[in-house]
């Protein structure tokens, strides 16, 4: 009778919407997503990069700070829509998936609202709504760190960041962890918004890349 107990609640626990099981060996879910590669490199990328169903954006493997930013780092522009690179080069333009350029430098990724992380008080908006959780990890050699956080710029231009970031280290063993709320809200001291409300004009995440030549990300449709 306690097995079959168990065996129910394990049933019942894997039915809940939204919840992922990890049953591969590096701690990510199972199932069909999509990948995204951000890599780190010493030299400037003189392609441009753009308009090619590309899943790379390189990035400069060392970011020198800058007194202007909330979260000193490379810009990564983020646009409503299905899953896509726009413009895998951070080092020059920044041009969205139509080829209008958006922004003088940074790379440009494309993705959907995610309803996981709205509220009812905050909700998605936009026609490009999706279930989905993010997971991140750093491969290579072990010793870099990164930082990627959420940020947005409101109506007057003023850049708005989220107080919640993630910090990915480079360990011998590096393993997928849940990055989904971090990569897909922004939290102020009052408020939690996804992606895309309409209280912001333009998205990005500011990744701080101190020696990851490799960040692994990963987005599994629920």
């Amino acid at each position: 009778m306690k097995k079959l107990w168990l065996f129910l609640v394990v049933v019942a626990v894997a039915s809940i919407p939204g919840f992922a099981q990890k049953t591969t060996g590096n701690g990510a879910p199972s199932g069909s997503h999509y990948d995204l590669n951000i890599i780190g490199v010493d030299q400037a990328k003189g392609a441009p990069l753009t308009g090619s169903n590309r899943h790379t954006i390189f990035v400069p493997l060392h970011t020198a700070s800058s007194d202007n930013d909330l979260a000193p780092g490379t810009d990564i522009f983020l646009t409503q829509g299905s899953f896509a690179v726009c413009d895998g080069n951070a080092f020059d333009a920044a041009h969205n998936c139509a080829g209008q350029q958006i922004a003088g430098t940074g790379a440009v990724f494309q993705l959907p609202c995610d309803s996981l992380t709205a509220t009812a008080v905050v909700p998605c908006t936009g026609n490009s709504v999706a279930a989905y959780t993010v997971w991140g990890r750093v491969v290579g050699k072990p010793g870099g760190t990164g930082t990627i956080t959420t940020c947005a710029l409101d109506s007057t231009n003023t850049e708005v960041c989220s107080t919640l970031n993630e910090v990915f280290v480079r360990n011998k063993s590096n393993k997928f962890d849940d990055v989904t709320k971090e990569l897909t809200t922004i939290v102020t001291a009052t408020q939690k918004y996804p992606l895309f409300n309409s209280a912001f004009v333009s998205y990005f995440w500011d990744y701080d890349n101190n020696g990851n030549k490799l960040l692994q990300l990963r987005f599994y449709l629920q």
